[in-house]
């Protein structure tokens, strides 16, 4: 019996050792200082930390993911595996911080935070991107306040971006600060830029040509990549929808070296089945087959100078039209649609010169090769483009800092079109230009709360000669929360038609130009207040902005004078572009997080009629307003986030064929919005789905169709009165000839998503 007893204690105490709880010990702590109160939980178990930043969980042996939160400091997710031995955790809490605190670099081409920065930068990051994830960056701008995507065919589908209600090739676009999208490239270079590899986004709107030169008249977009020190070991973003569309951006950064690091982005999107829900006989999107690859290289100097060097190619093949089509049929007469191949190669450089000054030599270069045929009409183009610019950073006193650049462009242009044709030889004359330029900007501290920034850049151009862009900005720190700001400035634009405008060679439209065009220019005020109002805990931000641009020598398309013709001249006249935009930014208790914006515009071209007297019209598609709206809602127990994203936008003036045209001539108020549900796995790890356009709206339920004569893209059976104008007939009771540039948004219904994200540290 005593043996039976000894060995019955002894299971029991086996038994309870078996079955022991361990002790998991921790600190939680930011910038190396403990956190009182953060909040510690895995499944229904929860603590929180002590005055120092200890906490203590009893836990069986297994693998765990602790969720630890705190006001005012982003949640952090952590996978623990529980053994007898176990160290003591150490958890890092990233504080949440205004946005005002950010750096920015696009208003003054340096590093400053984005309170101090005299010129109104609007900043957003990968986590803006990921609460409507979309396979690229047009289809994101979206649901930024003031910024609109506008698809300027129905066919196919190419676009551009409009600021503030002025046309896409007002915008440059930036990669890292460097031209690289422009002209013939502004159509096609915000697709496929791997959304792994953005680090963030930078606005500015309103003229910037005194920094960046032509085509920084209306506003500016900077896209800034990742470096490779700090991007995630591997990355990789995978999606797919109900319309069988389906995306990759993957992400891989190595060490070469000590001083070498090396980042390559893949993006690959594929869709390939061709959806016709109005019954016209068209494709509503634009089949699309493309890839790009990015490769990014950065050295470790001496001194944390600056070394760095990117190429990223890209090939896309997009077709649109006839359901029925098929490669054999391309350029032909019988099944219509419009078929581009895209060939482009990009490469950017910055180096920081050896010397004891910050001097920084950067350059970028760009191939694009276009092959593409409009129906029946080929549209073969090829471009060239090499920027160069040597700046230098000079802190000349505690209250002078001083920026001076030199800058050169070189622009090779060549298609088969009469853009490049000698009307004297009526031989081939591609457009070879070379503009240099030369900036210099002082920044003049006055005292801790007034700023000024005074600018001037010089630019001779070889037909249009020398073009000065000045600018003035004043920065009043009112206090630590609040800043206004006086902006001041002019633009200036060269203007390539052909390569900017695709609505000129879709269709049957004719292009005409009238005398000989002049470049654009701008004169812009613009005055921006920003307050911060709250804590850590509960905080809002307001950034609102009034503007007020005059334009000189416009060109604008005109597409009501003649239904078979776009007519291009400068403007007799002038244009002004005025309006206020109001952002808000709120953030309660880190769990309910939000932005919502409203843009009011008015956006008109004034000029004399026949009689001389001044009339005011309304550019073709320009809503006169607009907002947007993100809510973010987070459940960090659960590790569930659930997104809920829009815009909406007011009527605008539509381009019609005839004045039969039974189409409308204003679009209706129409929104887009989305909802997203994500689920963390673990830290490397979260899962994603949602519906986009919740609404199921498309313009063609405003609408008996969209493309005119979509059933005789050919116009073979169109009839003309003895003027050229066309004559209605039984056939053709509207006289309407084929034409595609009626579209003002996505023709694209309601669909699913899902998909999954990987990120791996180390």
């Amino acid at each position: 019996m005593r043996r039976i007893g000894v060995l019955g204690l002894f299971i029991l105490a086996s038994t309870i050792s078996f079955t022991q709880k361990l002790v998991v010990k921790g600190i939680v702590q930011s910038e190396g200082t403990g956190l009182k109160g953060a909040t510690i939980s895995t499944g229904p178990l929860k603590t929180m930390t002590d005055s120092s930043g200890f906490f203590r969980l009893e836990l069986n042996p297994g693998k765990f993911t602790l969720h630890v939160s705190m006001i005012g400091y982003e949640t952090h997710h952590e996978t623990i595996a529980i053994s007898n031995e176990n160290k003591l955790l150490q958890i890092e809490l990233q504080p949440f911080a205004s946005s005002l605190g950010e750096v920015v670099v696009t208003g003054t081409m340096k590093p400053v935070q984005r309170l101090e920065s005299p010129i109104a930068v609007e900043v957003y990051t990968p986590q803006f991107l990921k609460r409507n994830p979309s396979p690229s960056i047009f289809e994101s701008l979206q649901n930024v306040n003031g910024v609109r995507p506008q698809i300027n065919c129905s066919v196919c589908n190419t676009g551009d971006i409009h600021i503030n209600g002025l046309e896409g090739p007002y915008t440059m676009v930036t990669i890292d600060g460097m031209p690289i999208v422009s002209s013939l490239s502004s159509v096609y270079g915000l697709f496929g830029i791997p959304n792994q590899l953005i680090e963030r986004i930078e606005i500015v709107k309103g003229p910037a040509s005194g920094l960046y030169g032509s085509e920084a008249i209306g506003g500016l977009i900077n896209i800034i990549t990742k470096s490779p020190e700090k991007a995630p070991l591997f990355a990789a973003n995978i999606m797919s929808t109900t319309w069988q569309e389906h995306n990759v951006d993957l992400g891989f950064r190595w060490k070469v070296n000590k001083r070498v690091n090396s980042l390559l982005g893949v993006n690959y999107f594929n869709y390939q089945r061709p959806f016709d829900k109005n019954k016209d006989g068209f494709t509503d999107v634009t089949l699309q087959h493309r890839i790009s690859i990015f490769n990014k290289w950065s050295w470790q100097r001496n001194y944390e100078r600056a070394a760095s060097l990117a190429a990223r190619y890209f090939y896309e093949d997009r077709w649109g039209g006839d359901t029925r089509w098929n490669k054999t049929y391309r350029g032909g007469d019988s099944v219509y649609a419009e078929s581009i191949y895209t060939k482009r190669v990009e490469v950017i450089g910055n180096y920081q010169l050896p010397v004891r000054e910050k001097v920084y030599l950067s350059t970028s270069a760009t191939y694009h090769h276009q092959n593409s045929y409009y129906g029946t009409m080929p549209y073969m183009a090829k471009q060239n483009i090499v920027f160069s610019q040597l700046k230098w950073d000079k802190t000349l006193s505690r209250s002078h800092a001083m920026l001076a650049g030199l800058a050169g462009r070189y622009n090779f242009y060549d298609d088969n079109s009469t853009a490049t044709i000698d009307t004297l030889s009526l031989k081939n004359k591609p457009e070879k230009t070379f503009v240099p330029g030369i900036f210099l900007q002082d920044e003049w501290r006055l005292n801790s709360k007034h700023l000024l920034l005074f600018g001037i850049r010089y630019d001779y151009h070889p037909v249009h000669k020398a073009i000065f862009t000045p600018r003035v900005a004043y920065k009043w720190g009112i206090s630590e929360k609040q800043v206004l700001r006086l902006n001041a400035g002019t633009g200036f634009r060269v203007v390539n038609l052909f390569t900017e405008d695709h609505a000129a060679l879709t269709g049957a439209r004719v292009v005409e130009v009238v005398g000989k065009l002049k470049p654009e220019k701008s004169y812009n005020v613009n005055i921006n207040y920003v307050k911060n109002i709250g804590d850590r805990s509960r905080n809002l931000n307001i950034d609102a902005s009034a503007w007020y641009t005059y334009f000189n020598n416009q060109i604008i398309a005109d597409y009501g004078k003649d239904p078979d013709k776009i007519i291009y001249e400068n403007l007799d006249g002038h244009a002004v572009s005025k309006g206020f935009t109001l952002n808000l930014d709120f953030s309660l208790m880190q769990r309910l997080k939000g932005m919502a914006g409203l843009t009011l515009q008015d956006v008109a071209k004034i000029e004399p009629d026949d009689a001389g007297k001044k009339m005011k019209t309304k550019p073709m598609l320009t809503e006169s307003w607009s907002g947007t709206w993100s809510i973010s809602y987070s459940f960090p127990v659960a590790g569930i986030t659930i997104d809920y994203t829009g815009n909406i936008y007011g009527p605008m003036q539509l381009p019609l064929t005839s004045s039969l045209d039974p189409r409308s001539p204003q679009s209706p108020v129409w929104s887009i919005q989305n909802i997203q549900l994500t689920k963390w796995i673990s830290r490397e790890v979260e899962i994603y789905g949602g519906v986009k356009n919740l609404l199921n709206w498309t313009p063609a339920k405003t609408n008996p169709f969209l493309i005119a004569r979509a059933h005789d893209p050919f116009d073979k059976n169109v009839e003309y009165e003895t003027d050229g104008t066309v004559k209605a007939t039984a056939q053709n009771p509207y006289a309407l000839t084929f034409d595609a540039s009626y579209v003002y948004a996505p023709n694209q219904g309601i669909r699913f998503f899902a998909g999954f994200r990987l990120n791996i540290r180390n």
